[in-house]
């Protein structure tokens, strides 16, 4: 119910605490590990360093995830559509106003990816 077990399952954050097994056959599992492969995660990953977003870390993987995938089909989000792709996420610390942030930063980073990765 938290979100920070957030993974991708074909590029679809999904929460791994509730996801059985067998739904991810045959299907590309991404995990925070595996985000710096993005365009997007790169972006969201330099973001967060550079405005010092996480703060106590527990929730960020879920929180990066979650991110990447808002940014994937929204390149250009608007603080609806980013609250309400990270309404999901519980941040502990509350750290609500840097997620934000970091995610209008990535968006501001990357004008030339659009919506292809």
């Amino acid at each position: 119910a938290c979100g920070a077990c957030t993974i991708h399952l074909d590029g679809q954050p999904v929460r791994a605490c509730q996801t059985p097994v067998s739904a991810a056959a045959g299907k590309k599992i991404t995990t925070i590990e595996g985000l710096s492969a993005s365009a997007w995660g790169r972006k969201l990953q330099d973001a967060w360093v550079a405005l010092d977003v996480p703060q106590c870390g527990y929730c960020q993987a879920g929180q990066l995830l979650a991110a990447e995938a808002l940014l994937r089909t929204t390149p250009k989000p608007t603080d609806a559509d980013i609250d309400a792709a990270m309404s999901g996420n519980i941040c502990r610390c509350a750290t609500y106003m840097r997620i934000r942030a970091g995610i209008k930063l990535a968006a501001a980073l990357t004008p030339a990816i659009g919506g292809a990765q």
